[in-house]
């Protein structure tokens, strides 16, 4: 599966994502620093990846402005600091389902949403 890193991501999770059998694209690989979600997201689409960010509003709006996408994950915890985001997307890889197509999921400390 392809997954791309907003800037916001840590960088290290692409080794992680790496070490799973999975590709990694980085927005910082394509566009500079300071880009709107609105070109996030459309990178994300043609390389067809799973967009991961921290950034909250990427599950408020995606779901309601794009009918078919990747999919998307959204990391969003009470103490975000580069080791516990990287904890919730080692859970993630392990728990996720085999098609990200059109689903949203927003990872919290010990719970997860998915809107679709």
């Amino acid at each position: 599966m392809n997954f791309f890193l907003d800037e916001n991501f840590p960088l290290t999770a692409s080794k992680l994502l790496a070490e799973a059998g999975h590709r990694c694209y980085r927005i910082l690989d394509f566009e500079p620093q300071g880009g709107d979600d609105k070109t996030v997201f459309e990178r994300a689409q043609t390389l067809d990846a799973v967009l991961l960010s921290t950034d909250k509003d990427f599950f408020h709006t995606v779901p309601f402005l794009f009918a078919c996408h990747a999919g998307v994950v959204v990391i969003t915890l009470r103490q975000p600091n580069r080791l516990s985001i990287l904890e919730r997307l080692r859970w993630f890889i392990a728990n996720m389902p085999t098609d990200m197509s059109n689903k949203v999921y927003m990872l919290r400390d010990k719970t997860y949403v998915v809107a679709r």
